[in-house]
């Protein structure tokens, strides 16, 4: 059976594509949702891919994952700098984290510079646009 990897994706990132492209690239969350799936066929793995602009239900997305997933890939987006209760979730599944960012948070406004998810995360990428969601994939299967 393949392993589960939750694929979570924050808020306003439903907007990629038209959002700030300079910043975030042009291609869609749906583009990005497409690479996953191609790139977690070529690993062995299955992926269950969702977005929300809602913390809370981030959250129990996590939570839930316990029962359904391997590991979770998460770009918290704007979450990442705010959110304890994002963090506290993760640590409390027990589950390999990779955190991913399309544009390299460090280079950006200083309140982008820490994340509280990259606290529990197994690792980190940041800066690579949509390749750093296959990166993180190719990642969890070897953690796997």
């Amino acid at each position: 059976m393949a392993k589960r990897v939750l694929v979570l994706n924050g808020p306003n990132l439903n907007l990629l594509g038209t959002r700030e492209p300079a910043i975030y690239g042009s291609q869609t969350l749906q583009d990005i949702e497409d690479l996953c799936g191609t790139a977690a066929a070529e690993l062995g793995l299955a992926i269950d891919f969702r977005q929300s602009n809602h913390e809370g239900e981030l959250v129990t997305w996590i939570q839930d994952a316990r029962m359904s997933a391997d590991a979770i890939l998460i770009n918290p987006a704007a979450y990442s700098h705010t959110s304890v209760a994002i963090a506290d979730a993760i640590k409390a599944v027990g589950l390999p984290v990779v955190e991913v960012h399309l544009s390299n948070i460090h280079q950006r406004e200083p309140f982008r510079h820490h994340s509280y998810v990259s606290a529990v995360a197994v690792g980190v990428l940041c800066g690579f646009g949509a390749l750093g969601y296959k990166l993180a994939l190719q990642a969890l299967a070897e953690k796997l």
